[in-house]
């Protein structure tokens, strides 16, 4: 049983990164209604770019807002110059420029930090917690994910940008007739996007080590909480990634044979089982099309 409460808590807090770069992938989501195969690249230059930060002397929670406040300007450009010109092309040209994107972002990271693997810094220190069941640091990415998931809560609940952002996504047209720029909404999910994915790789760089290459894993986990959640439901995908998080220990805790290289599939092959009965996910919308 031990065992058991272990393997859940540390798959909870490898979990709620997962539920960060899921909501994330949703929010791009609903805004476009496709996946960005390049969210886990923007969130590892923004690791990268808090890191550089902290080697020119500035405190590790001063670079972490710096950051964040420069990757969610860096989304906002990135739509406006790249995918708000697009938005009108056939999807396959929007996945080409996905894949560009990944490409660019990978290839000019490596260029100026080059691929060796850097250790980053933790503000929580690695203390055992609870008898060693979890770490001080994973409780404070538990602890971070927690607070930036209430933050979004409020935003989207109680402001007027975000019930607007809201409106944005779910009824464009109907948002356009009651005053709502949603050309600029949709903008803003970007950079909403790029801020909590930013937040995503900061939390977990210490754990998996900086370079270039160290969010490819944390994004296809990040897809399958989201499509497990559900795509069209932010609090489903944030609750997909915990699920996954959990799922993927204990996979390879119980199940015979498994190590690392076969948690993914264990994980992918769990959640096709779930599509199967429940094609929108465990919590996304059924859409309904009139004909």
């Amino acid at each position: 049983m031990e065992l058991f409460t272990n393997q859940v808590l540390s798959g909870i807090a490898t979990g709620a990164i997962y539920a960060c770069m899921a909501l994330a992938v949703v929010m791009i989501y609903e805004a476009i209604d496709h996946l960005n195969f390049a969210q886990g690249e923007m969130a590892m230059f923004s690791t990268f770019a808090a890191w550089q930060f902290m080697q020119w002397g500035i405190p590790y929670w001063g670079a972490f807002v710096l950051s964040v406040v420069l990757s969610f300007a860096a989304g906002i450009a990135i739509e406006r110059a790249l995918f708000r010109p697009l938005g009108h092309a056939s999807v396959l040209v929007q996945i080409a420029g996905f894949i560009a994107l990944f490409a660019i972002i990978n290839s000019v990271a490596g260029l100026i930090w080059d691929f060796t693997i850097k250790p980053f810094p933790t503000p929580f220190g690695s203390t055992p917690l609870l008898g060693g069941v979890i770490s001080s640091h994973q409780a404070g990415m538990i602890a971070v994910t927690i607070l930036l998931l209430g933050f979004l809560y409020v935003f989207f609940s109680f402001t007027r940008v975000g019930l607007a952002m809201r409106a944005a996504a779910t009824m464009p047209e109907s948002a356009k007739l009651v005053g709502v720029n949603v050309g600029w909404m949709i903008a803003l999910g970007w950079g909403l996007a790029a801020a909590i994915g930013a937040i995503a790789g900061i939390m977990i760089a210490p754990v998996i080590f900086l370079e270039p290459n160290m969010m490819g894993g944390v994004l296809l986990y990040g897809f399958v909480g989201a499509v497990l959640g559900g795509l069209s439901s932010p609090a489903g995908a944030v609750a997909g990634g915990f699920i996954v998080g959990v799922l993927e220990n204990l996979a390879g805790t119980y199940i015979p044979g498994v190590g690392n290289e076969l948690k993914l599939p264990i994980a992918l092959a769990m959640i096709i089982a779930v599509l199967v009965f429940k094609p929108n996910g465990l919590f996304g919308r059924v859409q309904v099309q009139r004909v």
